[in-house]
Formats: structure tokens, C-alpha cells, sequence
């Protein structure tokens, strides 16, 4: 089937997380594209370097606040016709789930109410991570998500992003609010966290860099499938754009599967820096909060094929190449460095 071509027009959007490393690609397309942003990030994992080439004026604002700040979030929303809010905190692999669960469930109360309050679209990203458990691969839209036990702090995350789900679509059935929802599959490439938080691919990366060893959660044999960045911009923008998106949810990712020991050693091999390949394994015992990983994890794509005409165009190869590049070009943030 022929994706729906029809599309909506936006003129002004607000990107929450917009100094991140989805958020600050996200803005270089819309601006690109010639929308006029407004883009709001309390810069704790974001930079504003990564938004260094826009000046305030000329269709571009840059706020810094707190998406649990409901009055900052209002002012922001002012005038907006469309929301993209990606601004989250992640899983709690280090404890901290209170701050994972708090940010995302009053952030995107907040800026549901102010989509509501300013009659925009409102594009929530989610994440693959809402699936949980589940083994029904690959992973569709409408599938049975499976959450794991609630001693376990890992699922925090997960249960904070299908609130935000849930209270998105209730507050469309309510309020006819536009919600569209994008679950992202482990997005990576440039600007990327150089840390945990930014994805193993990223640690990976600096440590073959620099000659250390890598380490790998558990025994390294999950698989997972990796989505570069300007991919996931596209989907997004899509959704943004189509007319046939209201109401839907979208996994946008790349189905090509890699085992993370995989991912380590094809990362050492596109690095070539001469120097040994160095594992060391790190069982997840020694984890706070009995954390627990999911084996498998694969997007069934097929959806935002048909609605959005998404086909992911970066392959990991090339991907990782292109970030590698970046690793050896940017010096690392100190600041930022959650590890």
C-alpha cells in the first residue's frame, strides 16, 4: 500500500529536549524545512552547543527550563501550532528511578496541557522499551506489551513512557487534542551522550578510541536493533506532516539485528586503531534495583511504511562510521559524563 500523501501545515513547532541528541538533529531538519521553532531544554544531559548555529530571532527561540515547570512550559507553547516533546529521563540502570518516573509523568502532563490550552499537535516520543518482555516478534504497534515486576527498577522507565501514552490518548479522546506517538528503537549517531545513558554504541566507541576495555552487561548475547539518528528524524518529521497520523503509534527504527557482543566487535573493527579488542563482562547483579535486560527486541516497521512511507535509509555500518567519525573529531564533555 502507498503511504498517505496527504499533509497537514504547521508553521511553528516546539521541540522539548531540543538540545539533545535527537531534539538538536530534529531542529536542524525543521529548520531546514523552514519551520519556525521554539526549542526548550534544561541542558542536564542536553548542550546548547549542539544548537550553536542559531541566533535568537529569525524564527528561532531557545528556552531554558524544566518540563516539570508547567508556567515555563506555557510561555514556551505560546503560539506553537505543533509540539514535539522528547525531552525524558531514561532508564534507571543506575538507580534514580524516582527522577525517571517524576519527569515523564509531570512533563507530559504539563505539555499536554499546554497542547490543549494552545489547540496543537502533539507528537510524544515514546520508546521501544513499552513492549518490555515481550516475545511476539517483530513488535507491532498493537501488540501485548509486557511489563516486568515492580520490584525491579529497570521497568520504571518503560511503565513512566506508557503513562505518557495513555494519558496522550485519553486526553485526545477528551479534548480532541491531535496526539501522534513514536516509539523509537536505540537511536545513535552524532551528538549521541557519550555515556550510558547515550547507548552502548557510544561507550563502545570511546573505548576503543582511547584503548580500554569495553564492557558488556550480562553476557552481551541480547540482541537489539540499532536506528540511526537521521532515520528517526525522518520518521518523525513525517508523522509531523501527515495527515493520516492523528491518533496512531509508530515504532520507527531499523530492523537490522546485531548482538551487543556483535555490535562490540564490529565497532572495533570499523575503529581500526591497531589495539587489541578488550571485553570485560559485567553481570547485572551489580546493578541496583535486581535489574533485568530483555533478550530480543526487533520493530515490525510495516505500519509507518503504509502511513508514512518510513523506510529507514542508513545502514549500521555506514552509521557507526559516520559517528565514529564524530567520536574522533569531538572532544568529550565532562560535564556530561553519566557513567
Amino acid at each position: 500500500m502507498e503511504h498517505r500523501t496527504e499533509q497537514r501545515k504547521a508553521t511553528r513547532v516546539l521541540v522539548t529536549g531540543a538540545a539533545g541528541f535527537i531534539g538538536s538533529h530534529l531542529v536542524d531538519r525543521l529548520r531546514e524545512r523552514g519551520y519556525a521553532v521554539t526549542a526548550l531544554d534544561d541542558l542536564s544531559t542536553g548542550r546548547r552547543e549542539n544548537l550553536a548555529r542559531y541566533t535568537e530571532g529569525a524564527g528561532f527561540g531557545f528556552v531554558q527550563a524544566d518540563v516539570r515547570d508547567g508556567a515555563a512550559v506555557r510561555r514556551a507553547a505560546e503560539g506553537a501550532d505543533t509540539i514535539i516533546h522528547l525531552a525524558a529521563a531514561k532508564i534507571p540502570r543506575y538507580g534514580n528511578a524516582t527522577q525517571t518516573l517524576l519527569v515523564n509523568a509531570e512533563g507530559s502532563r504539563n505539555i499536554l496541557e499546554a497542547s490543549a490550552a494552545q489547540g496543537a499537535t502533539i507528537l510524544l516520543a515514546s520508546t521501544s522499551d513499552v513492549y518490555g518482555k515481550s516475545d511476539r516478534l517483530p513488535l507491532s504497534e498493537g501488540g501485548d506489551l509486557v511489563i516486568g515486576p515492580s520490584t525491579t527498577a529497570r521497568w520504571a522507565y518503560a511503565v513512566s513512557k506508557l503513562f505518557e501514552e495513555h494519558l496522550a490518548l485519553a486526553c485526545a479522546d477528551a479534548n480532541g487534542t491531535d496526539v501522534r506517538l513514536l516509539r523509537f528503537f536505540n537511536g545513535y549517531g552524532p551528538r549521541h551522550h557519550r555515556s550510558w545513558w547515550g547507548g552502548p554504541q557510544s561507550v563502545f566507541i570511546d573505548a576503543v578510541l582511547e584503548d580500554r576495555e569495553l564492557q558488556i552487561h550480562g553476557d552481551g548475547l541480547q540482541r537489539r536493533c540499532f536506528s540511526y539518528v537521521d532515520d528517526l528524524v525522518a520518521g518523525t518529521v513525517s508523522a509531523m506532516e501527515c495527515c493520516g497520523a492523528r491518533g496512531e503509534i509508530f515504532n520507527l527504527g531499523n530492523a537490522e539485528e546485531i548482538t551487543i557482543l556483535g555490535l562490540a566487535r564490529l565497532i572495533h573493527e570499523l575503529c581500526d586503531t591497531g589495539n587489541a579488542l578488550r571485553l570485560s563482562m559485567v553481570p547485572y547483579a551489580s546493578f541496583p534495583g535486581r535489574y533485568e535486560d530483555v533478550r530480543r527486541r526487533i520493530p515490525d516497521l510495516s505500519k509507518a511504511e503504509r502511513v508514512l512511507g518510513y523506510h529507514p535509509a542508513v545502514s549500521l555500518r555506514d552509521g557507526l562510521l559516520r559517528t565514529i567519525e564524530w567520536h574522533r573529531h569531538s572532544p568529550r564533555n565532562p560535564e556530561t559524563s553519566l557513567s
